[in-house]
Order: C-alpha cells, then structure tokens, then sequence
C-alpha cells in the first residue's frame, strides 16, 4: 500500500479550500434568508394591497350604490318639474280663460243696463 501523508502546503491549501466552502455556505445561508425574509415582507405587503383594494372596491360599490339612488331622485325630481311646469302653464290659461270670460259677463251686464 501507498503511504497517506500529505505535505503541508498541501494541508494549508486544503485547509483554505475547506475554509472557503464554509465561508461560501455561510454567505449563501446569508443570503437566502435575507432573500426569504424579503419575500414574507412582500408577501405581507401584497396581503395587506388586497386587502385594501378589497375595501377599495366595496366603498367603491357603495358609492356606485348612491350615485344610482341619487340619479334617480334627479330623475323623479326633473319628472316633477315638467309637471309643476304643465300644471302652471294650465293655472296662466285657466287664469286668462276667467279673465276674458270676466270681461265678457261685464260687457253683456253693461249692455243689459243699457237696454233696461
């Protein structure tokens, strides 16, 4: 069999060799859990963007919800108005149709003291 000694430059350069790795894994362990401690701070960040946009889009609904309810009382309200506006157009005619009927009683009363 062959003898197992090794020199001790080649110890040291195996040695740092070993050393290196160790170092590698640690800066790698490092980084990964720098890595999955961002991705929780991401994931908490989206959860919490969900979140709001889900409340978002339910404030957006009510808002929806009142802006239907407030167009159609506008509408009812215009509705309303046309009729406030015919029933007065009707009351000025009606008003002017007692006028002239006023004014002609008068005149068939003057002329009945005429011929009396």
């Amino acid at each position: 069999m062959g003898s197992a000694t090794i020199s001790v430059d080649e110890f040291q350069a195996l040695e740092q060799k070993v050393l290196q790795a160790v170092e590698l894994i640690r800066k790698e362990r490092e980084a990964r859990s720098a890595a999955e401690n961002e991705l929780n701070a991401v994931r908490t960040e989206l959860t919490e963007a969900q979140n709001k946009l889900a409340s978002t889009e339910n404030e957006l609904q009510a808002v929806r919800g009142e802006l239907s309810a407030a167009q159609t009382e506008a509408t009812e309200l215009r509705d309303k108005v046309a009729t406030a506006a015919v029933a007065q157009s009707e009351v000025e005619s009606l008003q002017r149709e007692r006028e002239a009927v006023r004014l002609r009683v008068e005149k068939m009363l003057s002329q009945m003291d005429e011929l009396l």
